[in-house]
């Protein structure tokens, strides 16, 4: 099935025109053009375009668009990183969302609103607890890292981080124990997870203080509700921390 150039520049909300400009320069090819000189998109070519708007409207440019969608891989893995794509925006949006409206009912029955609630959703979670244990070059170094990443490579990485997780969750469901090859296994993967985040401990080698920081991370994972709720549960937490302690007792210490 294919659509002309109008039927979708009507549907996607855009002229004619940037269908044209985006054929132009290579970012979106029509499925043919007819002898007429009509451009037609199929649905491969429309499933492109919805593309190219979500990366749009997050604010990026048609070059880093256009470098996105070249290193993308089969169309149901980009289809499936657009909803992620989506699904953050809207978590996010959501979180503002519930800081506004939190602001309108507090100003409605006369009371202070909550600060933390007002900024939901518009500040730079945790910096302040890693600038005050680590270090303000800590924040700086992976706050850069982070913000450096394309949308893609911040999907990838979420990914393997979720990976992790569960992995961390199945583990504690399954009845491992913390000093377990499964779990010490974890462990191990969780340092390496963390040996890739400029700015800590764990990436510029330093053995103690990257001790100090699997096991204040293990605190944090137990203490924090956000945490521990994503560990499964406080039981899931304690399970971590115990594996991550052991680890950094039994192997991050006995290493020269």
């Amino acid at each position: 099935m294919e659509w002309t150039i109008q039927q979708v520049a009507r549907s996607a909300g855009v002229t004619s025109r940037t269908l044209r400009h985006y054929d132009d320069i290579g970012l979106l090819r029509p499925s043919r053009v007819g002898e007429n000189g009509y451009r037609y998109y199929d649905s491969g070519s429309v499933a492109r375009l919805q593309r190219i708007l979500l990366l749009r409207d997050l604010g990026l440019g048609l070059p880093d668009i256009a470098d996105i969608l070249a290193h993308e891989k089969d169309e149901e893995t980009t289809l499936s990183e657009h909803i992620t794509l989506l699904e953050a925006e809207r978590d996010r949006l959501d979180q503002r969302i519930r800081a506004v409206r939190h602001t309108l009912e507090a100003r409605r029955r006369g009371v202070d609103p909550s600060l933390e609630m007002m900024l939901e959703g518009f500040n730079e979670p945790y910096r302040d607890d890693v600038v005050a244990r680590w270090g303000e070059r800590a924040y700086e170094e992976s706050n850069a890292w982070w913000k450096g990443k394309s949308l893609s490579q911040r999907v990838a990485w979420k990914r393997d981080t979720d990976e992790l997780v569960g992995a961390w969750k199945a583990a504690w469901r399954d009845g491992a124990t913390p000093a377990s090859p499964r779990a010490q296994a974890l462990a191990e993967r969780h340092v390496a997870w963390l040996a890739q985040i400029p700015g800590t401990p764990v990436a510029d080698g330093d053995r103690e203080r990257s001790i100090r920081l699997v096991r204040c991370l293990g605190d944090l994972y137990v203490e924090h509700p956000d945490f521990e709720a994503t560990y499964g549960g406080r039981e899931g937490a304690l399970f971590v921390r115990a594996a991550l302690n052991e680890y950094a007792t039994r192997t991050m210490s006995a290493t020269g």
